[in-house]
């Protein structure tokens, strides 16, 4: 059994995942509409009308994530239900896992910077990288 799992951080970056034990049988480019991407000391997705963050979809065996989100740095995110478009235009449902916004706070330079490198490396459109590169100057006191 498999599941659909959208990453929008460094999980995104497959060698990230795979040091964890997590192997997607198939992984593609995708974006959520109606969530903005936060950036604190850890990064979350936020709803926000209008908005679009994108990620990665991949499918991968659900015994993985619990390990993979009991780590003391992503412990405190929750799973929730998104609908994420693919290139072609078709939708498809996968589990996201988000800080709740109470706890997003404070800057992280340097994560922002490496989602940066891997946003562009995925060929993330450029509003979407300059929007990271705000994140990262002005942490999750953007909103």
């Amino acid at each position: 059994m498999t599941v659909n799992v959208f990453f929008y951080g460094l999980f995104m970056d497959e060698s990230v995942v795979a040091e964890r034990g997590i192997f997607p049988s198939a992984s593609v480019v995708g974006y959520v509409d109606g969530y903005a991407l936060r950036i604190g000391t850890r990064a979350t997705l936020l709803p926000e009308v209008g908005a679009r963050a994108y990620g990665m979809l991949m499918t991968v065996d659900p015994a993985k994530l619990e390990p993979l989100y009991a780590q003391e740095s992503v412990a405190d995110y929750v799973a929730e239900t998104v609908s994420v478009t693919l290139k072609n235009g078709s939708l498809v449902e996968a589990r996201c896992y988000n800080l709740p916004e109470g706890l997003l706070s404070g800057a992280n330079p340097d994560y922002a910077r490496q989602l940066y490198m891997l946003a562009t490396k995925l060929g993330f459109p450029d509003d979407y990288l300059k929007q990271i590169e705000r994140e990262g100057r002005t942490g999750g006191a953007s909103e």
